[in-house]
This record gives C-alpha cells, structure tokens and sequence, in this order.
C-alpha cells in the first residue's frame, strides 16, 4: 500500500510545473514585445447556439469559406470553431451554447479592419444564420 500514488498531489505538481513553465515562457515575451515596440495579439472568444438541424451547414461554411478568407486578411494568427463536449467547472453556461468561434489576430485594430472588409460582410452571415440566437456573448482577451 505505501506505493499508491496520490493522484491530487501528482495532479497538483504536473499543473503547478506546467503554469510555471508557461509562466516563464509568457514572462519573456513581453519584455521582448515592449523592446520592439510590437503589441501582444488579442484573442476573440463567441460562445454561440449553432441550431443542431444547420450544424454541418455552419461547419462546412466556416471551413470551406469562412476561415480559408480570414487567413489571408492582414494580422491574421489564429481562427478555430470549437464544438462544447462537457463544461467542467465553473459558472454553467448558457443553455444551448454547443461552439465557440475563436480568433486570434495581432491586434484589435487589425481584427476591426478585417470585421470591416467586404469578404468579412459577405461570409459572416454563413455563419450568423445558423445560430438560434444572434445576441451571443462575445469576449475580447489580450494575450499576456
């Protein structure tokens, strides 16, 4: 029996040396970011409520159109959809919230000028006009 493992306490050590070690990688970053002048990049989090019966419409959509058009807009890092599996901890989510539309640019300027464009106004609403509530809860991070 002395050679059980407690697993809170292997959980515990594996968490606190990745967030050290992500800690000490997101510590350089800044201090090189300010050197240079050049801005951190944001991150744009929509929790929405794609309607189950157009699903694979918004899916197919966001990968054929959407994302393929995004990746060529200046400041462009990162764009994913997300599909919920379980929430975990935390406050409960809205009901119905089933994706999350995530992008990443290099800065909130850049993404305005890409919400802006006419590719953004005409492939939006692939997206939008799928969702059962268009009023979605939108968060806008800067990466630290």
């Amino acid at each position: 029996m002395t050679h059980l493992i407690d697993r809170r306490g292997a959980i515990g050590m594996a968490i606190g040396t990745a967030a050290f070690a992500a800690g000490v990688g997101a510590m350089a970053e800044p201090a090189s970011a300010q050197k240079s002048g050049t801005r951190l990049p944001i991150v744009l989090f929509c929790d929405l409520r794609v309607d189950p019966a157009r699903e694979q419409e918004m899916l197919t959509h966001f990968h054929e159109k959407f994302k393929p058009a995004a990746t060529h807009h200046k400041g462009y890092i990162a764009l994913r959809m997300l599909k919920l599996r379980q929430q975990i901890q935390g406050f409960k989510l809205p009901d119905g919230i089933n994706y999350r539309f995530e992008l990443t640019y290099e800065s909130e300027e850049l993404r305005q000028l890409w919400i802006a464009s006419d590719v953004h106004k005409a492939l939006w609403p692939g997206i939008e006009n799928t969702l059962l509530d268009k009023d979605f809860h939108v968060s806008l991070f800067d990466e630290i």
